[in-house]
């Protein structure tokens, strides 16, 4: 019985190996970076004052992502699921008055991969582990929370059916059933594995470079050679979103021309995505925090931006500075 004691204790001491993939994982079922690691944290002290039941029978991984899950259901009893402005309808003209800011509506949040991966290389663990990227993980949030987890559990993860359905205490068909209904809700949404990031290629890194450099030039020649024509851009929390890169290229240059002048640098990798902070021309001086840019590249293009104007919740949260000097 001591030894026992002593065993659960020091596994127990070691759960801040698991930190990275239980935060990937409830990522997946919570849609914020933030919710994530709150649910983690709350996993581990559940594990913890109930360590004295854990007799290892069963791998500590799976205890805790069992305790894991069931915190993410908790969290999500209640909740409105979060979403992407082209979830909510239709494309939108590129005029101001189109820009809508729903009190309603939660929106999805990009995770730095520095949470789910910190002591491996971002772009292999993406591609090796992660389906992580800002559409698949929306196509999730259309699920219900408990064909969330099987669907993320046994096509993400690789659990076996068995082992998935002694995690939620049901039955192999149930969760054969659930995983069946959840592909069949991917795929009228057109999301599936094929949404995995991928890393970048040399000529990718290239064509960011010239991105950057044509962005902060704000020279319309350059930028429409490095977008696609059927690009998408958003910005949460407006619920606007557009359609093309005609339409994308009047934002910038009408309604959005106050991001000429723009600084923009690189930072963290968010969901496995080219990822860049965004500062305007301060009137005081210097650059203010504008957007946290993270780009889909497809076909040697970028396909989709996304500009996520809560500069004040994600700058820190991506290592970014709230300022910059002139």
């Amino acid at each position: 019985m001591e030894t026992s004691t002593l065993s659960a204790a020091h596994s127990f001491g070691d759960l801040e190996r698991y930190r990275g993939e239980l935060t990937a994982y409830c990522y997946r079922m919570l849609g914020s970076p933030f919710d994530a690691e709150d649910a983690v944290q709350d996993a581990f002290v559940r594990a913890w004052r109930s360590r004295d039941k854990f007799e290892g029978r069963s791998a500590m991984r799976s205890w805790l992502y069992r305790i894991a899950t069931n915190v993410c259901l908790d969290v999500l009893k209640g909740k409105e699921r979060r979403e992407r402005p082209m979830d909510m309808g239709p494309s939108c003209e590129p005029i101001e008055a189109n820009l809508h800011v729903p009190a309603e509506v939660t929106w999805l949040e990009p995770i730095p991969l520095s949470l789910i991966a910190p002591d491996r290389d971002p772009a292999d663990v993406a591609v090796a582990n992660e389906s992580i990227r800002l559409a698949f993980v929306a196509a999730l949030q259309q699920l219900p929370a408990k064909q969330r987890a099987v669907l993320i559990l046994r096509e993400v993860l690789d659990w076996q059916a068995t082992e998935v359905a002694e995690l939620l205490d049901t039955s192999v068909q149930s969760v054969n059933s659930a995983l069946q209904r959840a592909r069949a809700t991917l795929a009228k949404g057109n999301a599936d594995g094929a949404t995995r990031a991928q890393p970048l290629s040399a000529a990718d890194r290239a064509m960011l470079e010239r991105y950057v450099a044509a962005f902060e030039a704000y020279d319309l020649s350059a930028l429409t050679s490095l977008i696609r024509e059927d690009a998408r851009q958003s910005m949460p929390p407006y619920d606007m979103w557009l359609s093309g890169r005609d339409d994308i290229l009047k934002w910038w240059f009408g309604p959005g021309i106050g991001c000429e002048g723009s600084r923009v640098i690189p930072t963290i990798s968010a969901n496995g995505m080219p990822t860049f902070g965004q500062y305007k021309p301060s009137p005081n001086g210097g650059f203010d925090p504008w957007a946290l840019q993270v780009l889909d590249i497809s076909g040697g293009r970028i396909g989709e931006f996304t500009f996520f104007l809560d500069t004040a919740k994600l700058f820190p949260l991506f290592g970014l500075p709230l300022h910059l000097d002139a």
